[in-house]
């Protein structure tokens, strides 16, 4: 007999709409190309580029990085819309080095959205162009943060944000907290999502224009997704769950770092950026905690805070050396439930059971809701 499902709300940012509120978390330095972002897409959720060290690899980076970049960042998205019909994002850092080059190659390359984090992207709307206009949503970790960008749009660029992502401090990679700040409460994603849903709804109320707000960092079953909706979310941001998984774009010991990891391998590191990240531990960050240098000359100082003289290592090459499978040379990055990672499973089966988690969640607080 056929399991019937309680659907999932769909995600409206703008004129798109996405099947599931499910947005693919954008991870860099090659994590989250074209093959995952492409089948994300295919299943009704938001997939997701990561601008993020892309093309490092390429032989002609150290040549040209900036050049090189750009072409990667086109490449990958052409491919992306060559691969699925859905909605293709790019996230951008705005810390990065290039910003301004990674988010006019987005536009011009046809991207549906551009989500922008590690910094407040302020001159976000300056950028687009007649007849090229994807979506824009900041990603931020306060509603502080979302209050500020929303009010230098409206008055600067007679522009509102299409949606924001609201990372909180769960959330795999470079954190935007305080050390002291993750574990307390009134930093929590359960704190901060409605405080950020008030502060637009100002917004919304004032100019007549919705802007969602998507729960994203440490999300990991439907029935999260079933919680921080009903806190008030549109939608969630998950990365995590979509890197053991088949198609994402990293090689499979970098697969199977999550799928082996225990809670107790994943750590906060001080990053090379001058950030608090998440990570899971292995002998390359032991090494690097115990003051072992790993020289390198940096190519191209990719992100703007580097402490490029001072670093004990390069974490761009870091990051692409464990994308590569090479772990003895990198290290991954992870959520702080990737400890639950078990199995490598396709896109597909895991939103299917994502669709059944949620759907049990409904079922359970809401016993006389009617099943479609």
């Amino acid at each position: 007999m056929k399991l019937n499902i309680i659907k999932m709300p769909e995600l409206v940012i703008g004129d798109l709409v996405a099947k599931l509120p499910i947005i693919q978390g954008g991870m860099g330095v090659g994590v989250s190309l074209s093959s995952l972002a492409s089948a994300v897409g295919n299943v009704g959720g938001i997939g997701v580029i990561s601008a993020a060290g892309i093309g490092f690899d390429l032989p002609e980076y150290k040549i040209n990085p900036i050049e090189t970049s750009i072409n990667a960042l086109k490449d990958e998205i052409k491919k992306a819309k060559e691969l699925t019909l859905g909605i293709i994002g790019v996230n951008i850092m705005v810390a990065l080095s290039n910003f301004s080059d990674m988010v006019k190659a987005s536009i011009e390359a046809g991207a549906d959205i551009i989500f922008a984090g590690a910094g407040l992207p302020l001159d976000l709307p300056e950028y687009l162009t007649d007849g090229k206009m994807p979506k824009l949503v900041p990603i931020v970790s306060s509603a502080r943060a979302a209050g500020l960008i929303t009010k230098r749009w409206a008055s600067k660029y007679s522009y509102l944000p299409d949606a924001f992502v609201v990372e909180g401090p769960m959330a795999g990679g470079h954190l935007g907290f305080k050390k002291e700040q993750l574990n307390e409460r009134e930093y929590s994603l359960e704190a901060l999502i409605p405080e950020v849903v008030r502060e637009v709804n100002i917004y919304e109320n004032k100019y007549g224009k919705p802007i969602p707000v998507v729960a994203g960092g440490g999300i990991y079953t439907g029935e999260d997704i079933y919680n921080f909706i009903s806190l008030g979310a549109a939608g969630v941001q998950m990365g995590t769950r979509f890197v053991p998984t088949y198609e994402c774009d990293a090689e499979m010991n970098f697969k199977k770092a999550y799928i082996d990891c225990k809670k107790e391998d994943i750590v906060i590191i001080d990053s090379p950026v001058g950030l608090p990240g998440r990570a899971i531990k292995n002998s390359f960050i032991k090494s690097a905690e115990s003051g072992m240098k790993h020289p390198f000359k940096c190519p191209y100082h990719c992100i703007k805070s580097c402490k490029v003289n001072d670093s004990l290592y390069c974490i761009a090459y870091a990051l692409l050396h464990a994308k590569k499978g090479n772990m003895q040379n990198g290290f991954v990055f992870a959520g702080e439930n990737a400890y639950r990672v078990k199995e490598l499973v396709s896109v597909r089966e895991l939103i299917e059971s994502l669709k059944s988690e949620y759907s049990e969640t409904v079922l359970r607080l809401n016993p006389a809701v009617s099943i479609i």
